[in-house]
């Protein structure tokens, strides 16, 4: 909203200053105060006033260590986490942005979903919330609806450097394309509309979908659609539930989302750089760098939201936040072209989310083969997710988090390795 406002005033009134506001660095950084600001300032209005409401989070008899002194703490936290993300993204956003809405469209969305759970868990009394059946369909509907924006929509475009030599050798005409010095070297630059992403750890590192479906017919292109979106359904819908399981003790995976936000964040501003894109010789993609703002107010909701969620918590964020923060992560690596690192960068999510099937999945086969006795004393976890674990086997939560955190941002420095590292 800032950046059209500004940019009337400068065109029409050739006020001093605004110009500033035309450079991403200093919206982004305007959008990281502002959802610092949001938190930490209106988040104890919102603690006192979900506890006159007696919005209390539901704590189940698990045997761990402060169990007892969580009961009665407010939830549904997550609200001021997206508060804090939305507002500062429509101000310092250009919010006509196809990428910037779609994380808006994501935001809202998942917000929803997770804020009717919460509601069902907290004024309903039923524990178990909105029944699993309809997160899935929520999730991949939207699944859907970004899978479709991405794949259809012609603004959403890669760009390729094409030097003079390369032009001649392989005869594209250059007649319409526009020539750019970067980094010291003429190029042209071609864009075009696809659905490649980024292959970590190899050199000719970019993958086009269409070959997953180009065996079945010789000119096939235009059903890309029928892997691709399945596709971004099953990461938002994994990565959305990893964010979930993730949120078991204080400021596990609002510290965990944070680190992977700012991750994400420097990847849309380097990709949607010509200068920093062709340097480090990655995928150019023209207009994403205004998701930095986006990134900044996610990375100043999380990391604004610990001021009260860090043990001891003071609010915990619910479905409300924790099935938010998982989709955007999602959606964001897919519209970077960066989703197969999702199993480094949201490495803390998988291991979660793995160590939960592989105690369900053990204890089926235990018990089907030696008996139900058996499978309950020889457990593969002491308990399961992996954080409630490591509680059982008798670490202090905070300890368990901050290492998890540490655990994270090597996993982030392995992300930026992936660069140059081919």
């Amino acid at each position: 909203m800032f950046y059209f406002l500004f940019d009337y005033l400068k065109e029409h009134y050739g006020l001093p200053g605004v110009g500033v506001f035309q450079y991403i660095s200093f919206r982004t950084s305007m959008a990281v105060i502002l959802s610092l600001l949001i938190t930490v300032v209106f988040g104890k209005n919102l603690i006192a006033k979900l506890q006159r409401l007696q919005v209390k989070e539901t704590i189940r008899d698990l045997g761990l260590a402060g169990e007892k002194e969580k009961v009665g703490t407010p939830t549904m936290g997550g609200l001021i986490i997206l508060s804090a993300i939305i507002i500062p993204t429509l101000l310092f956003a250009k919010f006509t942005n196809v990428y910037v809405i779609l994380m808006l469209i994501c935001t809202i969305w998942l917000g929803l979903i997770g804020f009717l759970d919460d509601y069902i868990k907290v004024f309903k009394n039923d524990k178990k919330g909105l029944a699993g059946k309809f997160k899935v369909l929520g999730q991949v509907i939207l699944g859907i609806i970004v899978g479709a924006t991405l794949y259809y929509n012609k603004n959403v475009v890669t760009g390729q450097f094409i030097s003079p030599k390369e032009a001649v050798t392989l005869n594209v005409d250059t007649t319409s394309l526009k020539r750019e010095v970067i980094n010291g070297n003429t190029y042209y630059v071609r864009t075009q509309h696809s659905i490649k992403t980024t292959i970590p750890f190899v050199k000719s590192h970019e993958f086009n979908y269409e070959k997953l479906i180009s065996w079945f017919c010789n000119d096939c292109n235009s059903l890309a659609w029928i892997i691709f979106i399945p596709i971004v359904i099953f990461i938002i819908t994994a990565v959305s539930n990893g964010a979930n399981i993730t949120d078991g003790i204080d400021g596990l995976a609002t510290g965990t989302s944070a680190i992977i936000g700012a991750v994400l964040g420097i990847f849309a501003y380097v990709s949607g750089n010509k200068v920093f894109s062709e340097y480090l010789n990655i995928m150019y993609i023209p207009h994403i760098g205004e998701l930095l703002i986006f990134a900044g107010a996610f990375v100043g909701a999380t990391v604004g939201f610990l001021w009260y969620n860090s043990f001891p918590a003071q609010i915990f964020m619910g479905d409300t936040g924790s099935l938010p923060l998982g989709g955007i992560i999602a959606a964001f690596a897919i519209m970077v072209r960066k989703e197969l690192l999702i199993p480094i960068l949201c490495g803390i999510f998988l291991v979660e989310n793995l160590s939960v099937m592989m105690q369900v999945g053990v204890f089926k086969y235990r018990k089907r083969k030696y008996g139900l006795d058996y499978a309950k004393a020889n457990r593969l976890f002491k308990m399961s997710p992996l954080h409630h674990h490591y509680q059982k086997s008798g670490y202090h939560e905070s300890k368990i988090v901050t290492r998890f955190w540490i655990i994270g941002i090597m996993l982030a420095i392995i992300c930026f390795i992936t660069l140059k590292l081919r």
